[in-house]
């Protein structure tokens, strides 16, 4: 077997920064191996060295020339493992400016100028940009069969059965070789090589491969459908005060400075405004691809749809792959669908982006995905079929000069950037939960057409399950987020903060990768980004990976016997203590402040 490992080198996340073109900027920084590409190369590897037979590795980097040390790290890993393995090395100043389609058009090139491949691994995502479009696109291109959030992984011959982790459930699914996979982070535990290790990998191991190599191209940011615009910071600036002494004295004088903060103002709960009036299926079409079993985030996407579909004189589609979504074409026109196009005969991923794509060989203004695993497969292979700039997990849209304006963070919520795109149609997933929820307007009549889809059967899904709601934390006003220091099974002790704050419970990624909490849950790079009213912290030491989650929040309450917790650094106002004595006296503080009733903190 032939195993393809694709890498990406990254700098240490903490550094990263912009240039003044937009791009990352990655010289004078410490770089290192994106996390979940050291889980491919270690599954990739495993695989080589246990299963029967004969195999070889091929690690595949696209990089400037200092790329060239994650190769020898995943090549000294190998090494050390027995196993046979070599690197290419894609690297030319051509390349410089690629975005995920640009990248994915080099990428292939390169798997096929090396390959044949029966097993094409990648991480889910890079974590400098959490697009997880590279992936999908890649397989599009290739012509192949992918899945998504690979955490089991079992290999019989030339079939391939796959537990995958998605949003707030999982998939079980077998297909055949050749395919392509992306990692979870909970697959395997990670490849990592000290620096005198990669140092051993011999020169020889590496081959280079140029942009003239490749094909005329074009290749890098002259390939590259988006680019980026303006710029803008976000302050995150916390107050930083931190209480020491008795219990109930602090928790009173704690909850004082949150009411003078606003956090626990009585904002508007509800839509904000109204569905822009229907336009009738006329002008340019902005298309909503609708998830099933998503009625939020379809909601969302569609008020915004209606919306950006006002400013440039079209109207909005909703395209539903589910019989159950195309059989209430009412409902999706009170969201501001103007037209329902129901895609008949296909239920997986990439026979959805298929029928997609023939649809939009039309060249529709925009579609609009749920950046869910969902969304960025159906998007990334619609985007790679018809050559369409996408923008990953937006956060914000709007239109300008006729065009969209897909508003993008970037460094963990340290700014946001604008991506433009070039091409006729314009694509972004959008995070779920960051747009507003609109007021339904007045049902109308939209226009139903169908679209019959081809299955090609290559994936078969044995089961969807779901372990929780992707939409709880996006919705929720408070969440009390709970680090390793919260033993799970004194979960129960914090039911009466949870209920004092109408909050909903988070989680580091430790206590999910323990399973004691859903993934659903997991706030922080690879997790959630949230941003509730009010963020709580309790027994999180508040390392900047989870931290980074909750800097849209608008007051955070952190909880740590540890005086000199980083947490503290990060938190508007921090309580020196144990939880389980603080907590107490949280909720009856709370009780006296929202309601005038001082509650009774239990013994």
């Amino acid at each position: 077997m032939r195993i393809a490992v694709l890498v990406k080198q990254i700098p240490a996340f903490e550094e990263m920064e912009l240039g003044p073109d937009g791009r990352l900027r990655r010289e004078g920084h410490d770089l290192e191996m994106n996390p979940y590409c050291r889980r491919a190369v270690a599954q990739a590897v495993e695989l080589a060295a246990t299963l029967p037979g004969d195999h070889e590795c091929i690690v595949i980097t696209l990089g400037p020339p200092a790329a060239d040390d994650v190769l020898r790290e995943a090549l000294a890993w190998a090494f050390d493992r027995g196993v046979e393995a070599t690197g290419v090395h894609v690297t030319d100043p051509a390349f410089a400016g690629s975005d995920t389609l640009a990248t994915a058009r080099a990428l292939t090139a390169a798997v096929v100028r090396v390959g044949p491949f029966d097993l094409v691994l990648t991480g889910r995502n890079s974590v400098d940009a959490d697009t997880g479009q590279v992936g999908p696109q890649l397989a599009q291109l290739l012509g192949l069969p992918f899945l998504t959030g690979v955490k089991e992984l079992r290999i019989d011959d030339d079939l391939v059965r796959a537990r995958c982790e998605h949003d707030d459930g999982e998939v079980v699914a077998e297909l055949r070789f050749p395919v392509v996979l992306s990692t979870a982070e909970r697959l395997i535990d990670p490849c990592k090589v000290d620096p005198p290790g990669r140092a051993q990998v011999p020169a020889t191991r590496i081959r280079r491969i140029t942009a003239t190599e490749l094909g005329p191209g074009p290749w890098g940011q002259a390939a590259s459908p988006t680019w980026v615009g303006e710029v803008r910071t976000i302050a995150s600036a916390r107050a930083g005060e931190v209480l020491t002494g008795d219990p109930a004295a602090v928790a009173h004088a704690a909850v004082a400075r949150l009411v003078a903060r606003g956090a626990f103002a009585s904002g508007p709960s509800g839509p904000a405004s109204t569905v822009a009036a229907g336009r009738g299926a006329t002008g340019p079409a902005v298309a909503v691809l609708v998830e099933p079993g998503r009625p939020h985030d379809t909601r969302e996407l569609l008020g915004a749809a209606a919306t950006l579909a006002t400013a440039v004189a079209g109207h909005a589609v909703a395209l539903c792959p589910d019989p159950a979504d195309a059989a209430t074409p009412d409902r999706l026109a009170a969201w501001g669908a103007d037209a329902v196009v129901a895609i008949t005969g296909v239920t997986t991923e990439e026979d959805v982006a298929a029928a997609v794509a023939a649809w939009a060989e039309a060249a529709p203004w925009a579609v609009l995905a749920p950046s869910t695993a969902w969304g960025r497969e159906v998007a990334g292979r619609v985007a790679a079929a018809i050559g369409a700039g996408l923008t990953g997990d937006a956060v914000e849209l709007d239109v300008r000069d006729g065009r969209l304006v897909a508003w993008k963070p970037a460094f963990g919520g340290q700014l946001v950037a604008a991506i433009h795109c070039e091409s006729p149609t314009q694509m972004a997933t959008v995070r779920v939960g960051v747009l507003p929820l609109l007021e339904p307007r007045a049902a109308g009549t939209p226009v139903v057409t169908g679209l019959a889809g081809t299955s090609r059967s290559r994936v078969c899904v044995l089961a969807r399950t779901r372990d929780d709601d992707l939409d709880v934390l996006a919705e929720a006003t408070a969440v009390v987020g709970v680090g390793r220091g919260v033993d799970p099974a004194d979960y129960p002790e914090l039911d009466p903060l949870l209920a004092a704050l109408g909050a909903e419970l988070g989680a580091t990624r430790k206590v999910t990768d323990n399973g004691w909490l859903p993934r659903a849950r997991q706030i922080g790079i690879t997790g959630r980004s949230i941003a509730p009213r009010l963020f709580v912290s309790i027994g999180s030491s508040g390392k900047f990976n989870h931290m980074v989650g909750v800097r849209a929040a608008g007051t955070v309450l952190a909880v740590n016997p540890d005086p000199d917790a980083p947490v503290f650094g990060v938190a508007d106002v921090g309580i020196v203590g144990d939880w389980r004595t603080v907590a107490p006296h949280l909720v009856a503080a709370i009780a006296a402040a929202t309601t005038g009733v001082p509650a009774l903190p239990a013994e």
